[in-house]
């Protein structure tokens, strides 16, 4: 293989380990990443380390502090509502212009990957099980096939990352009380109106989906800096 090619992969892997690390908060905000440490414990060069690093901090995840090296990005009640404020806008945007534009084999992509997301009910619940870790996986999908027909690559790179950062917080809240809430009818009601070719009605659930998501974390046991 060549060595550029070589160097590049492993990159790849790097920061795709390392995002969902921090993601899952096996890395936890404010904690210093050393690039010696991370090159031994997955086995690449520090070449790699600081470019998948690099990677990571134009996506807001990791912070470059002058004399310090890289952390954790920090987290903060002001950044959650401020995330979901602009992930509603975006995710509003993508979902519209795939309503608007999505042919057949786009709603079929919304069926399968909402019938996958609803056979697994509310196992996102039992956190740590194998069950919770595919439940994430294909509520990502889910989200990701709703917004797959929008043309505007600018915006679904934008989706993608504010994807993420929200998930961050979804795995830092612990067990959050949820006990109210009837996460498989939001998913329904979601993408049967997509399905429907109702903007209006899709975005106001997509809306309301995210924000009660986003109220619950701020009851949560998330270490807010700004508590």
């Amino acid at each position: 293989m060549n060595e550029n090619v070589t160097h590049k992969s492993r990159t790849a892997q790097s920061y795709d380990e390392l995002r969902d690390a921090i993601v899952e908060a096996h890395h936890p905000p404010g904690e210093k990443l050393r690039i010696d440490h991370l090159s031994r414990e997955l086995r690449v060069s520090s070449g790699a380390i600081r470019e998948a690093l690099s990677r990571l901090t134009a996506e807001g995840l990791v912070l470059a502090e002058p004399q310090k090296g890289f952390v954790v990005a920090p987290i903060s009640r002001r950044d959650l509502v401020e995330l979901t404020d602009v992930r509603i806008d975006v995710e509003g945007k993508c979902l519209a212009e795939s309503i608007r534009t999505g042919d057949l084999d786009w709603e079929g992509r919304v069926l399968s990957a909402h019938h996958k997301l609803s056979s697994l009910g509310d196992a996102y619940k039992r956190i740590g099980t194998a069950d919770a870790r595919q439940w994430h996986k294909l509520h990502e999908d889910f989200h990701d096939q709703l917004a797959s027909a929008c043309d505007n690559q600018w915006w679904l790179r934008l989706r993608r990352q504010l994807y993420i950062q929200s998930e961050r917080y979804r795995r830092l809240s612990g067990p959050a009380d949820e006990n109210d809430r009837d996460i498989v009818a939001e998913h329904a009601q979601i993408a049967d109106t997509a399905l429907a070719r109702d903007a209006d009605q899709a975005l106001k659930h997509m809306k309301d989906h995210l924000s009660l998501t986003t109220q619950i974390l701020l009851t949560s046991r998330i270490p807010f800096a700004d508590d």
